[in-house]
């Protein structure tokens, strides 16, 4: 009987001792990929290009474009440590136009360290410090946001996002929409950063490359935080300094994690 209980202890200890093992297993310098899935919609259902879509106020609302800037984006482990991306390439256009069959926007990161994160956080924007660097000190992205029609001039700064289209009410129909939100130059700054947990851990290793699906109600850059009115001014939005924070922290609060796979 000793002998059964001493080889059960042996074992038991062996098993623990693997435990331990993989508890502590090494990732030092080891990296991954993850894949950033942004899929836009509105109340739940996904969004469709000239679709009328009603909003309280009895307003309603057609978008023909599109696009916001993420940047800053950065992950959280499950021991508290945090991963930066790499800041000269950590600025992105998601454009409705660009999306896949699924109705996605993929960004692809790389040489991301590997860690089992819990959270991801971003900006929706372009930061001050970033901007402070100057025109030069933007890297490919000025040109690439130049191109995509999300800048007025370098002094006013990005247009963090864009949302062009018209809206109709009792009294009007099809009218002009244009919501261009962003900082302007220094003097006023518009930029978020969103906090969002994963529902569950997803693992970045060298032979893993996690995907997180993040949804973005479009409906609430309008009746969100705070609802707004089209036909009280918010029907042309672009450098107001009353109306753009509140677009901006609207805007903030439309992502959550739908879902993640890890592979």
């Amino acid at each position: 009987m000793k002998i059964v209980k001493l080889s059960i202890a042996l074992l038991m200890c062996a098993i623990m001792a693997s435990c331990s093992s993989d508890d502590a297993e090494d990732l030092t310098g080891e990296t991954g990929n993850i894949i950033l899935k942004f899929d836009n919609g509105v109340d739940g259902n996904d969004f469709v290009f000239n679709t009328e879509y009603s909003k309280s106020n009895n307003e309603s609302f057609k978008l023909e474009t599109v696009k916001y800037i993420i940047s800053n984006v950065r992950f959280k482990d499950a021991d508290g440590n945090t991963f930066m991306y790499p800041t000269e390439d950590n600025a992105f256009i998601i454009n409705e136009a660009n999306a896949n069959n699924a109705g996605e926007i993929w960004v692809e990161l790389t040489g991301v360290d590997a860690a089992n994160y819990t959270e991801i956080t971003f900006g929706i924007g372009i930061d001050q410090a970033r901007f402070a660097l100057g025109a030069e000190g933007q890297g490919d992205f000025l040109e690439q946001a130049e191109a995509e029609g999300m800048m007025w001039s370098w002094a006013t700064g990005y247009k963090f996002i864009r949302l062009d289209g018209t809206y109709s009410d009792g009294t009007v129909t099809n009218q002009a929409l244009n919501m261009h939100m962003g900082s302007v130059g220094t003097t006023l700054d518009n930029y978020k950063e969103t906090t969002l947990a994963f529902p569950n851990s997803i693992v970045v290793r060298n032979d893993k490359t996690p995907e997180v699906h993040i949804v973005a109600d479009l409906m609430k850059a309008f009746d969100g935080v705070q609802s707004v009115k089209f036909s009280e001014g918010y029907d042309q939005v672009h450098v107001d300094e009353v109306e753009t924070p509140i677009i901006a922290t609207n805007v903030a609060a439309m992502f959550m994690v739908h879902h993640v796979h890890n592979h």
